[in-house]
């Protein structure tokens, strides 16, 4: 596994397991599968509702905790500083563990401001190691940095084949922030799998389309959750650090960029409308 120093001299595996979208009752053995496979990170929600069938699993395995990279995310309705304190609090309890190794705003919703606040006084006392956002825009990034004690060590966003975010990348950069991708194979949508760039790469190294938007994103220095059920995949997703992408490669890649996520608009107000409404 390949680990990034984010900017507060933390190390963060560039891969992590995520476990959105994976049923409360399928999740501890999925987790158990993955770290057996040979993971160590896990990307966790407060929102997934499986955050104690993840907790179940570690506590399980044999697998020492300071050996293992938990992230979870808090929702909008747990945003501002008190509620914020508190799902905190019961996200440890569910994930059986006294510190986080990242805790991030999962969206730019309610007030993140307050939100913030609370995860810098939890990293300075030690229960978050690092702290960072996710979805957040170039534009809200900066806000947060300009106005924050702690420059956040990781802001997680949609980044694909399809929506390569290399602008949002640079800000993250010149701020000192740690790009991490979610949905990096967009579900596979528009047979991504198939496209004939990737096959091509892909034949070339004697690896699968997966590996090769993978492998992308790491050879761009971003850090990435991915998710499968099945254990060969699980072994093949991470099957990715015996080889990296040529400067042409990343490059015939790029023309696969639509420059919006196929998935949804931040700036429609259903959006926000329908964030703020789910409950945690």
């Amino acid at each position: 596994m390949k680990y990034k120093k984010l900017n507060n001299n933390e190390k963060m595996p560039f891969m992590s397991f995520g476990v959105y979208e994976i049923e409360p009752e399928n999740t501890k053995e999925a987790v158990l599968n993955a770290l057996d496979s040979g993971y160590t990170s896990f990307d966790c929600a407060q929102v997934y509702y499986n955050e104690k069938e993840v907790g179940q699993a570690i506590n399980e395995s044999e697998i020492p905790r300071e050996e293992i990279f938990l992230t979870s995310k808090n929702w909008v309705s747990n945003s501002g500083y008190d509620k914020t304190l508190k799902a905190v609090n019961k996200t440890l309890e569910d994930l059986q563990t006294d510190y986080l190794d990242l805790m991030l705003i999962h969206q730019p919703f309610g007030d993140y401001y307050g939100s913030y606040r609370a995860l810098q006084d939890l990293q300075k006392e030690g229960t978050l190691l690092s702290i960072g956002v996710s979805n957040f825009n170039s534009a809200r990034l900066i806000d947060l940095t300009m106005n924050s004690d702690i420059v956040p060590q990781v802001n997680q966003v949609e980044t694909s084949p399809y929506f390569q975010q290399y602008e949002a990348n640079e800000v993250m950069n010149e701020l000192g922030v740690s790009h991490q991708a979610w949905g990096p194979l967009s579900e596979g949508m528009d047979n991504l799998f198939e496209n004939p760039i990737l096959l091509e790469i892909a034949q070339k190294y004697d690896k699968n389309a997966v590996q090769v938007i993978l492998r992308w994103l790491v050879d761009r220095d971003i850090l990435f959750s991915s998710r499968s059920v099945k254990i060969k995949r699980m072994k093949e997703n991470i099957d990715i650090f015996d080889f990296s992408l040529s400067k042409d490669d990343i490059k015939k890649i790029k023309e696969l960029d639509a420059g919006e996520s196929p998935f949804m608009d931040y700036d429609d107000p259903e959006t926000v409308i329908d964030f703020n409404s789910e409950i945690v």
